[in-house]
This record gives structure tokens, C-alpha cells and sequence, in this order.
């Protein structure tokens, strides 16, 4: 059994746990930040914004390549013990339960540690989850301003045996096919409720 094989046996059977992920109850991680409120409307927050960011394949992919499609974008970190694999697991199970429709989707995986998740790194993690999932790392000062953008806490915490770990929020941002926020993915909700959510962003 190969490395990679490995890996995704190991994070599928994270799923199983999820109560414990998003309970946050891990060395070294914070209690999540709960998703914002969603409202409708010109109430509307104004999230997401332009960004030109590096892929895990070493592209360049900017906000509007992905325009003329809905789109995910989920904060994380490879070092991240259990929330980022997790919600990376669930959403490539969301996937394989829309079928045809995923590909209407486009998803990015935004690294918030990227002085430690190099393109290697991030492209070796990606072949856990759905091959049209693509990672994106820049500059710190990139990567604030995206977080910034989408208004994602993101927190660089020390830990008391030396080293760090990011603190975030754990949502999944919603974006339509303008690259407007309409929703987003708490991982509190059920995986039905989720997944209309999913069904509902391709239909609009």
C-alpha cells in the first residue's frame, strides 16, 4: 500500500470522528469560529474579492478564472490535525453524492501557513481529496489580504513545546458564479442540509 493510499484511508476515516473535529477538542487547536451570519438580499455581507494566487500544480490562478461558475473557497492548513482534512473529506464525499453536477462547481483550498505549505506539500495533501479540488498559497501579505476580503479569522497561535498553530474559522464560503458571497457551509450542519445548499448554489 502506497503513501498516498495511506493518507486517504487515514483522513476518510477522520469522517467518522467529525463530532470530535468540529468540536475543536485537539492538541494545539482553538474552539472554531462559527460561520457569519447569512443574510439575503441587499443585507448581503460583501464578502470575497480579487486575489492572484499560486495553485499546488504551480499555475497562477486569479478570482476571475474562476468567474462563469459557482465556486467553494475553504481556509485551512496542512498541519491543521483534524478540521481541514475533514472538511476536505466531507466536501469530496458531496461530490461523489452530486454526481455530473460537481463539475459545475470549482473549489479552492486557501493555505493560511504559507511560510510552511510549499507547492511540494500542498500537492502532495491535494491527492487525498478530489482531483478538482486545487490548493492556493501566496505571499503572507497575499494571504491576509485575501483572508481579510472574505473576512476569515485567521490567528497565528504559539504553542507551548515550541513551534505554532493557525487558528481559523472552519466554513465553507459559498460564491456564485459572479463571485458574490451567497452562503456558506458550517460544519455543525448536516450533511443533507449541506448538500442542498451545494444543489442549490449550482441551480442559481
Amino acid at each position: 500500500m502506497n503513501r498516498m493510499r495511506m493518507i486517504r484511508i487515514a483522513l476518510w476515516g477522520l469522517v467518522a470522528v467529525a463530532c470530535i473535529a468540529v468540536a475543536g477538542v485537539a492538541s494545539g487547536v482553538l474552539p472554531i469560529q462559527k460561520s457569519p451570519p447569512v443574510q439575503t438580499g441587499s443585507d448581503i455581507p460583501d464578502i470575497g474579492g480579487p486575489f492572484r494566487l499560486t495553485t499546488h500544480k504551480g499555475t497562477v490562478l486569479t478570482d476571475a478564472d474562476l468567474h462563469g461558475r459557482p465556486f467553494l473557497v475553504f481556509f485551512g492548513f496542512t498541519n491543521c490535525p483534524d478540521i481541514c482534512p475533514t472538511t476536505l473529506s466531507e466536501l469530496t464525499m458531496h461530490f461523489e453524492k452530486l454526481g455530473r453536477d460537481a463539475d459545475k462547481l470549482s473549489t479552492v483550498f486557501i493555505t493560511v501557513d504559507p511560510d510552511r505549505d510549499t507547492q511540494d506539500l500542498l500537492s502532495q495533501y491535494m491527492e487525498a481529496f478530489d482531483p478538482r479540488f486545487v490548493a492556493l498559497r501566496g505571499s503572507v501579505a497575499e494571504t491576509e489580504a485575501i483572508a481579510k476580503a472574505y473576512k476569515a479569522f485567521v490567528r497565528k497561535v504559539p504553542l507551548e513545546s515550541g513551534g505554532y498553530t493557525m487558528d481559523h474559522n472552519a466554513i465553507v464560503y459559498l460564491m456564485d458564479r459572479d463571485g458574490r458571497f451567497v452562503s456558506s457551509l458550517d460544519p455543525h450542519e448536516s450533511e443533507d442540509v449541506q448538500l442542498a445548499k451545494l444543489r442549490r448554489l449550482i441551480a442559481g
